[in-house]
């Protein structure tokens, strides 16, 4: 069973062909679980409330902004 691990673990430090597409596959799986974690935290009634408030920081901000450009 040794000799079996370690071949595969010889293999595995030589071989690293598809090395890049694992990578992808688990920062898109990271990325996927990031978003719906924020997905349900903005359906969520506290999500709502604190999106909103953003929402009109913003607004409100680019609205004093353009009040003072003068064309």
């Amino acid at each position: 069973m040794t000799r079996l691990w370690s071949w595969f673990l010889v293999r595995m430090a030589r071989d690293q062909r598809g090395q890049g597409t694992v990578e992808y596959v688990l920062v898109m799986l990271a990325v996927t679980a990031i978003a719906l974690v924020l997905i349900s935290w903005a359906k969520s009634g506290s999500g709502k409330s604190t999106l909103g408030k953003l929402f009109e920081t913003v607004v409100g901000w680019v609205t004093s902004a353009a009040r003072g450009v003068r064309f």
